[in-house]
Parts: structure tokens; sequence; C-alpha cells
């Protein structure tokens, strides 16, 4: 960063860390003891502007790579595109074993990054639920912004359309500030309606 980015108040851009995806496991610890949420076993991954044949070929190297049939019905990997045309990848593992979950998650950003698809990653999340209330269960993602290399939590409302919980959010990323790097800007806290593994 120069003198005249200094000046004109422009900050270098964060680079995306992987890596952090491994804090996750710790993390989902110190989740459960302070607030209650357990790990669902469902993480996600987003990524924009891939169609046709790179599609098809991004599902079958995914496939091999976590050695699933990504087309059989039963599969633990689903791929899906939302309302806004995002793609999704679905992974599912036992609720108990976030380390594999996170590790399939950090495999397939890896392998998109290394096919040249970075620009394309948008998001990762890990999904978790608490139904301590005796009322129902109340979702939360804990979602890595791979553009900003940080994670935020985000808590939709059960039952209501498109609200979200924030002060449960923020309860969150007060439980989380040690285990995990944080988006200190609430801006980029941005909603994930119907993401799957939420």
């Amino acid at each position: 960063m120069g003198l005249l980015d200094t000046i004109l108040g422009r900050s270098k851009p964060v680079q995306p860390d992987l890596d952090q995806l491994f804090a996750l496991p710790s993390a989902a610890l110190t989740l459960e003891a302070g607030t209650g949420f357990r790990p669902t076993g469902a993480g996600s991954v987003c990524f924009a502007g891939v169609e046709g044949g790179e599609f098809a070929r991004i599902r079958q190297d995914i496939g091999e790579l976590l050695d699933v049939d990504t087309s059989a019905d039963d599969s633990p990997v689903r791929f899906s595109r939302d309302s806004y045309g995002y793609n999704w990848l679905l992974a599912q593992r036992a609720p108990d074993d976030i380390s594999a979950l996170v590790t399939d998650l950090h495999a397939v950003n890896t392998s998109l990054e290394a096919a040249g698809f970075g620009p394309q990653l948008l998001c990762s999340l890990v999904g978790f639920r608490n139904d301590a209330d005796g009322v129902g269960e109340q979702p939360l993602a804990l979602v890595y912004l791979y553009k900003r290399g940080a994670f935020f939590p985000f808590a939709p409302l059960p039952g209501s359309a498109e609200k979200r919980d924030s002060q449960l959010e923020l309860q969150v990323r007060a439980a989380l500030g040690a285990d995990l790097r944080i988006e200190p800007d609430l801006a980029r806290w941005f909603p994930v309606w119907g993401a799957p593994g939420l």
C-alpha cells in the first residue's frame, strides 16, 4: 500500500485464508458451552458464475475429491442453485464429526481455488441448532466470507419471512471472538436466506 492509498483512506484487501476454517471445531465447542448451539453436520460452499461444461467438470472433480457420487439421490454431497443464480454445494457428515465436515469444505474451496475459480468463491457456512428453550429449534450458521478472510454469525428467525435475530448474532460474536477471526464490519454480515445447510 502506497502513500497515496493512505492519504485517500484506501486499504489493502484482505487475502483469503482457507486455513481459518480449521478453527471451527474448537469454536463449535466454545459455542456449545456458551450458548447451547450444536453442529448439525451440514455445511455448504457458495460460488458464482459457473455454467454449463465448467459446472459439470467441477461437479465431477469434487465428487472424485470427496470420493462420493454427487449424482446419487442419497449422496452426502449435493449441488443446487438458488433463486439469485448462485451455486451451492451442500456437504453432510455426522453432527459430532465437525472436523470431517470442515476438511470437506476446505478441500472443496481449495480445489475450486486451484482450478481458477477463486474469484467466484463467495462464502462457506456450517450449520448449528439450539432447542434449549423447548419451543423449537433456532438455526444458526457460522459463515466464512472468502474475500474477507473472516467469519460472521447468521441467525434467521424460525418461521418468519426473512427476519434475523441480530441480538443472538451479537451474542455469538462475543462468545467466539477469541476463537474465530470475526468480520468487524457489521454491514458485511449479509443474510444467506435459504442457504443449504442452514
